[in-house]
C-alpha cells in the first residue's frame, strides 16, 4: 500500500468498541473531529475514551480543558475506574493573569482580543511543547465566547484546525451547545461531526443516542443508536441492520413435545421462523413458549428467554406448578434467563443483548415474554415495527426460532392487540375463551403459517399440574369471526374433568 493509501486508510480508535463500529473503525487520523451536545450527554467521557485509547496504543495524548479543572477531570476518570498515566498530558487554560487584575476590568483595552490572543497562544505553545498524537480541545462554548461574533470566531477554528493538522495531530473539539443560537460554524470546518443526545420519558431513566452528521469521504453507519454511561464508560448499541448479517442453517421442524399441538402445526415448528402467540390474559400464552424452550434443552440445544412483565421468582414458582422446573433446564447451562427492566432498558440495548446471546451463545430458541413490556421500553409504535422487523430477520437470518407473546386488551368480544405485529410473524398461534355447558373453557387454533400447511381447526386445552393437554378438533363453533366463540357441539368432544 503506498504512503498516501495508508494515511487515508489509517483510523484512530475511538476505544469505544459500538462507537468504532458505526465510523468503520475510527476517526481518521491527522483530521479535525466535532463532538457536540448538552451538557451531562457524555462529552468528556467519551473523549476520555479516545485519548485512553490512544494512551493504550503508546500514542501520546493532550486534554486541553478551557471549562474543567484537571482535577475535576482526574475525578471523573477515577469514577470510571480510570487512571490518566503518563501518556496523557493535561492542559489546564487559565486566564491570563492580567486579566484576572481589577485594574483591567474598566480599561477599554479589556476585550475579546486580548484573552483570545493568549488562550490561543497557550494551546499552540503546549502542542509544540508535547507533540501529542491525539488532542482534546474542551470546549469550543468558551472560545466562542471570547471572539464575540461568527466572523472571528471561524477564522480563529481554522488557525487552530490548520495549526494541528501541521503535527500530524488526530483532534476532537468538544462543543456543549449552550449558546442561544445554534451555530454551525465548525461543522463547515470539521472533518467529521458527531452528535450526543439525552431524551427524558415520562417515566424511567433517561435515554441516550448519538448520531453521526457527517464524515469527509468514509462510509458510516447513520441514524440514531442508543447508548449509556456506565460504571465502566460508555457503551454504544449500533443500530441493528438485518440485512448485514446472513448465515446458513439447516431447515428443520421443531417439535413442542405435545402430539396435538405439534399436529396444529402441521409438524412443529421451523428453524429460522417467528411465531406470535396472541391471547387475553390468563390464556397461557407464556406456558405456550415455556413448552418450547424445554422441548429446545431436552434437545441439547440453546434457549433463551426474556422476560419483561413477570418476576423471575413468580415465573420459577407457576412454571413448576405445571410441570417445567425452569430451575432445573437454567442448571444444564443450556437455558438463559434474563429479567428486563422496560423503565431502564432502550430499544437498542436490548436488541444488543438479544444479538449477543444468539452470535457468542449458540442461542436457537429465543423467548421475548412479552411484546407489551417491549412497547413499554418504546411507546411509538411505528419505531417499534421497525425495530421488531429488524430484530426478527436478523434471527430468522441466524436460524434461530424465535417466540413471542402479546396480550390482548379485554377477555371477550372484540379484543385488540397494542400493537399490530401479526403480519411480522411467521406463524400466529391464537388463544381465546369459549363457553360451553356452563363453563368458561380456552381454545387454541393457528390462523396463519408461512412455512408450511397446518390444522385450520379448533381445540379445547387445558392448563393443569401435569402442563398442557390439548384435546381433539372441536366442530360447533359459533361467534367465532364475533370475537365471542361459543360452542353449540356435542359434550363428546370437550375435555373431562378427569383430564385434569
Amino acid at each position: 500500500m503506498s504512503t498516501s493509501n495508508a494515511l487515508i486508510s489509517a483510523k484512530a480508535a475511538t476505544g469505544i468498541e459500538g462507537l468504532d463500529d458505526i465510523l468503520a473503525g475510527g476517526l481518521s487520523r491527522s483530521h479535525v473531529f466535532l463532538l457536540e451536545g448538552e451538557p451531562g450527554t457524555g462529552k468528556t467521557t467519551v473523549a476520555l475514551h479516545f485519548l485512553l485509547a490512544g494512551a493504550r496504543a503508546g500514542e501520546r495524548s493532550l486534554y486541553i480543558t478551557l471549562s474543567e479543572t484537571e482535577r475535576e477531570l482526574r475525578q471523573g476518570a477515577a469514577s470510571h475506574g480510570w487512571e490518566l498515566n503518563e501518556n496523557i498530558e493535561i492542559f489546564e487554560l487559565t486566564p491570563p493573569e492580567s486579566l484576572l487584575n481589577a485594574e483591567h476590568h474598566q480599561s477599554l483595552l479589556y476585550s475579546s482580543d486580548l484573552e483570545l490572543g493568549e488562550a490561543t497562544k497557550q494551546i499552540f505553545e503546549v502542542v509544540e511543547r508535547f507533540k501529542p498524537t491525539r488532542v482534546v480541545l474542551d470546549s469550543l462554548s468558551e472560545i466562542r465566547l471570547l471572539a464575540q461574533s461568527s466572523l472571528r470566531y471561524r477564522r480563529q477554528i481554522l488557525a487552530i484546525k490548520h495549526y494541528f493538522v501541521r503535527y500530524d495531530a488526530t483532534v476532537l473539539l468538544l462543543d456543549d451547545l449552550t449558546t442561544e443560537s445554534l451555530d454551525k460554524t465548525v461543522h463547515s470546518v470539521a472533518h467529521g461531526v458527531i452528535r450526543l443526545e439525552e431524551l427524558t420519558p415520562n417515566y424511567g431513566a433517561e435515554r441516550r443516542r448519538v448520531r453521526v452528521i457527517k464524515y469527509r469521504g468514509q462510509k458510516y453507519r447513520g441514524g440514531f443508536h442508543d447508548f449509556t454511561i456506565m460504571g465502566d464508560g460508555v457503551h454504544v448499541f449500533p443500530r441493528l441492520v438485518a440485512a448485514e448479517h446472513r448465515g446458513d442453517y439447516p431447515r428443520l421442524q421443531l417439535s413442542s413435545g405435545i402430539k396435538e399441538m405439534d399436529a396444529l402445526l402441521g409438524g412443529g415448528i421451523e428453524t429460522g421462523s417467528s411465531t406470535l402467540i396472541l391471547g387475553p390474559a390468563g390464556t397461557g400464552k407464556s406456558l405456550i413458549t415455556m413448552i418450547f424452550a424445554a422441548a429446545a434443552v431436552a434437545r441439547g440445544e440453546k434457549a433463551a428467554l426474556f422476560i419483561f412483565d413477570e418476576e423471575l421468582g413468580l415465573l420459577f414458582e407457576r412454571m413448576n406448578n405445571i410441570g417445567i422446573d425452569l430451575k432445573a433446564l437454567q442448571a444444564t447451562g443450556n437455558l438463559l434467563i434474563e429479567q428486563v427492566d422496560a423503565a431502564e432498558l432502550s430499544p437498542g440495548e436490548f436488541s444488543h443483548r438479544v444479538r449477543r446471546c444468539v452470535d457468542e451463545g449458540d442461542i436457537k430458541t429465543v423467548v421475548i415474554d412479552s411484546i407489551n413490556g417491549y412497547q413499554a421500553a418504546m411507546p411509538e409504535e411505528n419505531a417499534l415495527v421497525l425495530h421488531m422487523h429488524e430484530l426478527l430477520l436478523y434471527l430468522n437470518r441466524k436460524g434461530a426460532a424465535t417466540f413471542m407473546t402479546v396480550a390482548q386488551h379485554g377477555l371477550v368480544g372484540d379484543m385488540q392487540a397494542p400493537v399490530d405485529i401479526t403480519y411480522l410473524a411467521d406463524t400466529v398461534i391464537l388463544l381465546r375463551y369459549f363457553e360451553a355447558l356452563g363453563k368458561v373453557r380456552r381454545a387454541i387454533s393457528i390462523i396463519k403459517k408461512r412455512t408450511g400447511s397446518h390444522e385450520s381447526t379448533i381445540r379445547e386445552y387445558r392448563i393443569s399440574k401435569q402442563g398442557m393437554t390439548i384435546g381433539e378438533p372441536l366442530e360447533a363453533f359459533q361467534g367465532v369471526l364475533r370475537g365471542v366463540p361459543t360452542y353449540l357441539g356435542a359434550s363428546n368432544p370437550l375435555l373431562k374433568d378427569d383430564n385434569l
